[in-house]
Formats: C-alpha cells, sequence, structure tokens
C-alpha cells in the first residue's frame, strides 16, 4: 500500500478536506476491482462490500466502504491529466533500461459519447512496447483526427533512446519523425496516400522493374486455415527523394508484400515505410509486423477480455480514468509471471486472494526498479 500511496501522491483529492473516504483507499479499491475483471463504479462497491475483511488487512477504511455514487464523484473529478502523469512514470521506471518496438496506436471507447451533451467518444492514444506487451503511456485525445497533434506529446513522457518507434499511415508526420529522431529513437512508419507525392514517389521507385534489385527477405507462416507470405525490401538510394521532400531523419525506404491464402482464394496487400535507420530487410519486416502486437495485445484484450467497448462511463473526466485504471490493472496481470491468459489470471483474482495480492505486489517490484 505504501508503494502504491507513493507512486499516486501527485494526485489532488478533487473532494473538500472532510471527505470521508481516503483518495488512495478509494483508488486501490478500484484498481483491485477492475483486477478481478470489474467493469463499473458499481463493481467497485459491491467488491468492497464482497471483500471488506480482506482489505481491512491493508487498509484502515475509518468509515467503511465508499458508495458507488461516491466512486463515480471521484472519478468524474479527478484530474486525468495528474492520473495520466503519474501512470507514465510509474512504467518509465520499469521500461527505461528494455530495448524495446514502441508501436503508437490509438483505441475509441465506443460507449462511451454523451449524445445529451455533445459529446464524443473517448479516445485513448496509446504506447505499447511490443517485445514486453506492456502499455507505457497513453493520452486521451478528442478524436482520431486529432491524433496528430497529441503523438509528440505523448512521445515525450517516454524514454525513446535505442527505440524503434512505430505507426501507421495516420501518424507518419513530419513533426513525429522528427520528435522521434530528437530524443535519440528510431523511426518505423507507414506511408499512404495522405502524404500525397511522397507515396507516390515511393511507389513508382520500388515498383520499377528496371531499378537494381535489392536483397529481399521472406517469411512464410500458416495458422488457421490461412497461408501468409510476406517478402520485405529496404532501399538507401533516396538521395534524390531526400532532395525533393527532405524528411526528418530518413535514412531508407521499405516495401512490405503480403500474400494471404485463405480457402482457395488469393489475396495481396503492399506497405510502404519510412526508415530512419537502413535495417536489414528481415529486421524491417520484424519491425513491421510487431507493429501490430499493439491490436491483439492491448485493444483486443480491453475490448473481449475486459469488455471495455460496452462500458458507459459517460460523465466528465469518468471515462477516462476508469480507462487508465483498467490499464494499470492490464498492466499488472501482464508483469505477473506466471502462464495462463489474462482471461484466466483475473479469474484467479477474483477467487484467490493470495494471487491477488501477488499482482499488486508488482508496485513494490517495480519501485525498487
Amino acid at each position: 500500500m505504501e508503494e502504491f500511496v507513493a507512486c499516486f501522491a501527485e494526485i489532488a483529492d478533487p473532494r473538500q478536506e472532510n471527505a470521508r473516504h481516503d483518495l488512495p483507499e478509494l483508488l486501490m479499491i478500484a484498481l483491485c476491482t477492475m483486477l478481478f475483471g470489474g467493469e463499473d463504479c458499481s463493481d467497485m462497491a459491491l467488491f468492497g462490500q464482497a471483500k471488506e475483511p480482506f482489505l481491512r488487512q491493508f487498509m484502515r477504511l475509518r468509515h467503511g466502504i465508499p458508495s458507488h455514487d461516491t466512486f463515480s464523484r471521484v472519478f468524474r473529478l479527478l484530474d486525468p491529466a495528474a492520473f495520466e502523469a503519474c501512470f507514465t512514470r510509474f512504467m518509465q521506471r520499469f521500461a527505461q533500461t528494455l530495448s524495446r518496438v514502441v508501436a503508437i496506436d490509438g483505441k475509441t471507447l465506443r460507449r462511451s459519447f454523451d449524445r445529451a451533451a455533445g459529446k464524443s467518444p473517448l479516445h485513448m492514444l496509446h504506447a505499447w512496447s511490443t517485445d514486453q506487451r506492456l502499455l507505457l503511456g497513453q493520452m486521451a485525445v478528442d478524436g482520431k483526427s486529432n491524433e496528430i497533434t497529441a503523438v509528440p506529446k505523448l512521445l515525450e513522457l517516454l524514454s525513446l533512446k535505442g527505440c524503434i518507434v512505430t505507426a501507421d499511415a495516420l501518424n507518419c508526420q513530419r513533426t513525429i519523425a522528427a520528435k522521434v529522431v530528437q530524443q535519440g529513437g528510431d523511426y518505423v512508419l507507414a506511408l499512404k496516400g495522405n502524404q500525397g507525392t511522397l507515396h507516390d514517389d515511393v511507389r513508382k521507385f520500388l515498383n520499377d522493374p528496371a531499378r537494381r534489385a535489392e536483397i529481399v527477405h521472406t517469411t512464410v507462416d500458416g495458422d488457421h486455415g490461412r497461408i501468409e507470405t510476406r517478402t520485405s525490401l529496404v532501399c538507401t538510394d533516396i538521395a534524390w527523394l531526400q532532395e525533393q521532400h527532405a524528411w526528418p531523419g530518413l535514412a531508407a525506404i521499405g516495401r512490405v508484400v503480403r500474400l494471404r491464402e485463405i480457402g482457395g482464394k488469393t489475396s495481396s496487400e503492399t506497405a510502404y515505410y519510412l526508415l530512419s535507420t537502413p535495417f536489414p530487410a528481415e529486421r524491417f519486416g520484424e519491425v513491421a509486423r510487431a507493429h501490430w502486437g499493439v491490436e491483439n495485445g492491448l485493444h483486443w484484450v480491453l475490448d473481449v477480455t475486459m469488455n471495455e467497448d460496452q462500458a458507459r462511463n459517460r460523465k466528465d473526466h469518468g471515462p477516462q480514468n476508469i480507462a487508465l485504471l483498467r490499464r494499470l490493472a492490464l498492466t499488472l496481470a501482464t508483469l505477473e509471471g506466471s502462464k495462463g491468459s489474462m482471461k484466466g489470471k483475473l479469474k484467479r483474482a477474483g477467487w484467490d486472494d493470495t494471487f491477488l495480492v501477488s499482482l499488486l505486489a508488482q508496485f513494490g517490484a517495480l519501485q525498487m526498479r
């Protein structure tokens, strides 16, 4: 509990000074609720009532368990920027010594809109370590179209030295490329038509049959009746391209051709990339593929295992703060070293107090790093 309090000590209590329930205790109950698969403030109150003897082993609970209205009011009023900053600093203590691929991608909480207030669904921008399967940082944005301006701010919170930052075509922007290089990282950015003539020039050049061929690397995977062949190449002949476009930190361009065979039908897709380092074709292919680990490792788990898309928190800062708690719970469960699915871990946390304690113990483990 001491490490938990220290981690979130900078979060100001939005209530009056004579609040009945201690803020760190309230946050801990809420986090424990998320760790066993709870979804909303009503679940937090129910968990607290059912587990009160367990909670009193490390909490005073001077006025008992908060009501669901108290949980709701606190999360509606809590400053989400301070909450996110504490979470990011917490994760950086763990991740700053790790060499990794950091995937930048966003996710919309579909049920978080408030039609009466004219409020659109919450969109969360994530920085995901694909190698360690950990969420390194997050930031709420007004909508998917506003990711572009939010990405540099999120990157500023991260330690990027020795990292490779990947992003989809929406975030293939000069400001983002420059920010990554400035912070000592490298980038592999997907390139599509939103970059206009730059995309056309790269596509025509790499597909020119008269051009000198580079060394390519090919992998073949088969699973669930699907066979996918991926062919990657990297080209460093870009002086002409830089002369025309002057892209920040550009050192190479790349192409990945994906050929899929499913049920006797074959489809093909070609993707183009901008690279700040001339990676070997094999490594480039690995990094380009690793980016999509954020979909399976984070977004899919949040939606399917933790039922985030059905969450109906809509008022004030509630959706954003509870979304962060959900991600913190997912991080703690990931750091716990036992084998098993995320769904199984969350069930065990609800059934077994000893296992729940082992998840919470990650605070102490990370604080010692």
